[in-house]
C-alpha cells in the first residue's frame, strides 16, 4: 500500500521557517517533519511514498537525492572513478517525488498523482502533522466500513474541518471546512485511507480536498471517521514547531512509534470488494556494493 503526503503548500503561518525551505522540511530533532511522518507510516509497514511537491519542491528532491549517500559509509576510489558502499543506514523506502504545481490546491495535487497509485487503496496525509494514530487499525476499520474515504477524527479546538459524529455512528453525515467561531469535539486530523473512487470527486487543480470533495463524500454516505483519542499535533506555527521540538528533546515525543516494537503490518482486506496493494519489500542493509561514479562536469 502507498502513502501520499501533501508537501506543496507555502506554509505562510510559519513563515519564519518556510521563507527559506518548504514547511515539510522544517526540522524536529534534526530531521524534517516529513521524515517523522514517513517513519510513522513505516512503523505500520507502509514504506512506499508519493510526495506531492510544490513550493521549493527542489529542496525535498535534493534531500532524498542525498539521503542514501549521507546515511552510508563510503569509500571513493578517485583513480578508478568508483564509489563503494560499506554500510547503509538509509531507510528501506520507495519515494516518488512529483511536482504538482506551485498554486495547485490540495485536491488538485492529489489528482495529479493518481497515475502513481496503481488504482488501489492508499493512504493520504498532510506534510506538517504527527500523531501516534494506529494506521494499520485505521485501514482495517476503513475496509470494514465499505466506504470510499475514511479520515482520522481527533479532538482539538477548531481551526480545521469539522463534522457531526454521533456516539453510535461510523459514517460522517456532513462535513464543513474551518467553520467560524467556537470549538468542536471532533476535527479532521488527516491520516486518510482512500479508494480510487475518490478521484471522481476531484475536478481540477483548484479543487480543495477539504471542501467540495469531502462534503460530497459525506453527503453520499461515503465518508467514515476513525476516532483517535491519542496524540495528534499539526505544525502550523513557530510555536507549534517549538513545542514539538521540546517534546522530542525531552523524550516525550509520543509520535516516535519506531522505537517501540514493530506494529502489525497491514492485513488482507476484510471486504472482498476492496483490494490492497502488497507492501513494499525492505531493501537489504549492510551489504558492500560498488557503483561507478558519474563523471564530473
Amino acid at each position: 500500500m502507498k502513502a501520499v503526503i501533501l508537501a506543496g503548500g507555502y506554509g505562510t503561518r510559519i513563515s519564519e521557517e518556510s521563507g527559506v525551505r518548504p514547511k515539510p522540511m522544517v526540522e524536529i530533532g534534526g530531521k524534517p517533519i516529513l521524515w517523522h511522518i514517513m517513519k510513522i507510516y513505516a512503523h505500520h509497514g507502509i514504506t512506499d511514498f508519493v510526495i506531492c511537491c510544490g513550493y521549493k519542491g527542489h529542496m525535498i528532491k535534493q534531500y532524498f537525492s542525498d539521503y542514501f549517500l549521507l546515511n552510508s559509509d563510503v569509500t571513493f576510489r578517485m583513480d578508478r572513478n568508483e564509489m563503494q558502499i560499506h554500510r547503509n543506514n538509509a531507510e528501506p523506502w520507495t519515494v516518488t517525488l512529483v511536482d504538482t504545481g506551485l498554486e495547485t490546491m490540495t485536491g488538485g495535487r492529489l489528482r495529479r498523482v493518481q497515475k502513481y497509485l496503481d488504482n488501489e487503496t492508499f493512504c493520504l496525509t498532510y506534510g506538517d502533522g504527527v500523531s501516534n494514530v494506529d494506521i494499520a487499525a485505521s485501514i482495517d476499520y476503513h475496509r470494514a466500513q465499505g466506504v470510499l474515504a475514511t479520515l482520522t477524527a481527533v479532538r482539538q479546538p477548531g481551526r480545521f474541518g469539522v463534522f457531526n459524529l454521533g456516539d453510535g455512528d461510523s459514517h460522517v453525515s456532513n462535513f464543513m471546512e474551518k467553520p467560524e467561531g467556537g470549538e468542536t469535539p471532533w476535527i479532521n486530523g488527516g491520516f486518510f485511507v482512500l479508494e480510487p473512487g475518490i478521484f471522481d470527486y476531484l475536478d481540477h487543480d483548484q479543487t480543495v480536498w477539504e471542501k467540495a470533495p469531502l462534503e460530497q463524500l459525506a453527503a453520499a454516505g461515503q465518508l467514515a471517521a476513525y476516532r483517535h483519542a491519542g496524540f495528534w499535533q499539526p505544525m502550523d506555527t513557530l510555536r507549534d514547531r517549538n513545542m514539538l521540538e521540546e517534546l522530542w528533546q525531552s523524550g516525550k515525543a509520543e509520535w516516535k512509534l519506531w522505537d517501540q516494537a514493530p506494529a502489525a503490518t497491514v492485513t488482507a482486506p476484510v471486504l472482498e470488494t476492496i483490494l490492497a496493494a502488497p507492501l513494499a519489500e525492505p531493501a537489504g542493509r549492510g551489504r558492500a556494493a560498488t557503483t561507478k561514479m558519474m563523471p564530473s562536469d
